[in-house]
């Protein structure tokens, strides 16, 4: 069995067992999910399998992702590059809407950022041309760490960097916050926040299909940054 298979079973039990919750029996879905959680994080160890393949396997579910604020960082309270990425990867599947800044109705790609960093309790501009005027430089995407934003056209895109050439952001109208290679040269990069020290991800608040997925985009943010 292949990773991405297992890891897509796994899925399966995670979805099983919280259609047996919303039935009313009182399995609990935590065990099966951490199961997942950890399959996952062996899965994504193996050399044949990226972070990237894990995810798409993830959000080729269907599932929608929740979004609620406060700081996601795994086994950490402090903001870092690996957190923003989590965080932004809690409204993948959110779709694009010009002006959008309520993952309830959708957001663009500023409005993105935005709420990634206010789920951390950061502050930021609203648009992108302002955003990419936070923090410091960084040189190319050869040295660009998860976290960093990259910024386009000089600011009328933006996105954040997850590692691996891939990038998460809000593309366009008719598409919806995704994961996907960094489609051009950014203009820009922006440090915002400090690299991740790579701690070890706390799989026993896993509970949900979107948790997983939150969980895959930090330890991929922090094996990036390792």
């Amino acid at each position: 069995m292949t990773a991405i298979t297992e890891i897509q079973g796994r899925i399966g039990e995670i979805q099983a067992a919280m259609q047996t919750l919303r039935t009313g029996a009182t399995q609990t879905s935590a065990t099966t999910s951490a199961s997942a959680a950890a399959a996952l994080a062996a899965a994504t160890t193996e050399s044949s399998t990226s972070f990237a393949d894990a995810l798409a396997a993830l959000t080729g579910t269907g599932a929608t992702a929740t979004a609620t604020t406060g700081d996601t960082t795994a086994g950490s309270t402090t903001a870092t590059g690996a957190s923003l990425v989590a965080a932004a990867g809690k409204y993948v599947g959110v779709p694009y809407v010009w002006g959008g800044e309520d993952p309830a109705t959708g957001l663009d790609c500023s409005g993105l950022v935005q709420r990634a960093m206010a789920d951390l309790g950061i502050d930021v501009p609203r648009v992108a041309k302002d955003q990419a005027k936070l923090g410091t430089a960084v040189a190319s995407l050869d040295e660009a760490k998860a976290g960093d934003l990259l910024v386009f056209d000089g600011g009328s895109h933006i996105g954040i960097y997850v590692g691996d050439g891939r990038m998460i952001d809000a593309p366009k109208p008719g598409k919806s916050v995704a994961v996907r290679d960094v489609f051009e040269t950014p203009t820009a990069i922006r440090r915002v926040l400090p690299e991740a020290s790579a701690p070890t991800a706390d799989t026993s608040t896993v509970t949900t299909t979107a948790d997983l997925q939150r969980y895959a985009l930090t330890m991929m943010s922090q094996r990036v940054a390792a």
